[in-house]
C-alpha cells in the first residue's frame, strides 16, 4: 500500500476528524512514526496520541483496520478511486499547508494547475445586491486579467457570481464544496459546479458520496482563507458565514480585504465592521492586486 493510500484510508477512518488528522501530519513530519504502512496499533496510538487501553480507542482502531482493508481491496481489484492529493504530496499548495488546520486528503475534479496560480478568495452574502454586483465587476476582472485566481464556495450570491465574473474576464475558478464532489449544494448551482470542474478546479474534503451537513461549512471555510494571499469580502451582515472565512484568514496572516457600502445597508454591515477592525477598504482593482503581491 502507498503512503498516500494509507493516508486516504486514515481521512475515511469514523472519529479521526481533523484535531486527530493534524496529529498524524505533525507525527510524520516529526520522524516519530515509520513511513511504512499501515500502521501497527502502537504506531497508530503513537501518532494519535492514544491511550491504547481505552476502549475508545480499541474501538477506533478497528475501524482503521477495516478502512485500511477496504482501501487495499479497492486497489486490488482495480476500482477507480476519486482523484485526490495529500497534504504530503508536491502537488498540495504551500499557502494551505501553512494555514490552520489544513486538510490531509482533498479530492478534486479538473486542473490542479489552477493552484500555481495566485490566489483571491471572494466571499459575501447570499443574499447579494446590486451594489455588490456592481462592486464585484469593477473590481474582479482586472485582477482577473492579471492572472489571479479566484476561490469561492459555489453558494447563492457572491459565490456563485464571482465564478461568473471570473469566467467572463477569461479567468479561473476555484471551488471548494461542502460536499463530496458528487452531489451539488445547493443544487441549483449544479451547472456553475460543473462549469468550474470542467473550466477550473473543484475542491473538497469529503469523499465523493457524502451529502453536505451543516458542520462541513465552517470546515470548508478554513479551506478557502487558507488556499489564498488575500479573502475579499464583497458584501455581508454582521453575523455571517464570510466573516468567519475572513477571521480565519486574519489568523493565517492573510490580508483581509472589504467593499466599502452604504452605513444604512445591513448587508454592507459586516464589511464596514471589518473595515473598522483594520481590513483593507477594497475601493480598486490595484488595491486587490496588491494584497495578492501581484504589485508593490
Amino acid at each position: 500500500m502507498l503512503e498516500r493510500d494509507f493516508l486516504l484510508a486514515l481521512h475515511l477512518t469514523p472519529g479521526i476528524g481533523r484535531v486527530r488528522e493534524q496529529r498524524v501530519i505533525a507525527a510524520i513530519e516529526s520522524e516519530r512514526v515509520p513511513r511504512f504502512y499501515p500502521w501497527s496499533r502502537f504506531d497508530f496510538a503513537y501518532a494519535l496520541r492514544e491511550d491504547e487501553s481505552k476502549l475508545a480507542f480499541i474501538e477506533l482502531f478497528d475501524d482503521y483496520q477495516k478502512t485500511v482493508s477496504m482501501v487495499e481491496e479497492s486497489l486490488v481489484i482495480g476500482e477507480e478511486q476519486e482523484p485526490f492529493i495529500t497534504y504530503f504530496d508536491q502537488s498540495y499548495p504551500p499557502l494551505l499547508r501553512e494555514s490552520f488546520q489544513p486538510p490531509l486528503i482533498l479530492f478534486y475534479r479538473g486542473d490542479l494547475r489552477a493552484l500555481d496560480l495566485p490566489l483571491l478568495s471572494v466571499v459575501g452574502t447570499r443574499n447579494c445586491t446590486q451594489y455588490g454586483l456592481d462592486a464585484m465587476r469593477h473590481l474582479l476582472p482586472e485582477v482577473i486579467e492579471k492572472g489571479v485566481g479566484v476561490v469561492s464556495g459555489l453558494a447563492k450570491g457572491i459565490d456563485v457570481m464571482a465564478h461568473q465574473t471570473t469566467f467572463s474576464a477569461g479567468g479561473v475558478a476555484i471551488g471548494v464544496v461542502a460536499a463530496g464532489l458528487k452531489h451539488a449544494y445547493p443544487y441549483e448551482n449544479r451547472f456553475m459546479q460543473e462549469e468550474v470542474s470542467q473550466r477550473g478546479l473543484l475542491l473538497s474534503e469529503y469523499p465523493g458520496e457524502l451529502l453536505a451537513n451543516r458542520g462541513h461549512f465552517p470546515e470548508r471555510n478554513r479551506i478557502i482563507a487558507g488556499l489564498s494571499a488575500a479573502t475579499l469580502v464583497v458584501e455581508a451582515r454582521k453575523k455571517s458565514g464570510s466573516l468567519i472565512t475572513a477571521n480565519l484568514a486574519l489568523q493565517n496572516n492573510r490580508d483581509v480585504l472589504a467593499v466599502p457600502g452604504s452605513i444604512l445597508s445591513l448587508e454592507s454591515e459586516g464589511c464596514n465592521t471589518l473595515i473598522e477592525a483594520g481590513a483593507l477598504p477594497a475601493c480598486s482593482p490595484s488595491a486587490i492586486m496588491r494584497a495578492v503581491k501581484l504589485i508593490n
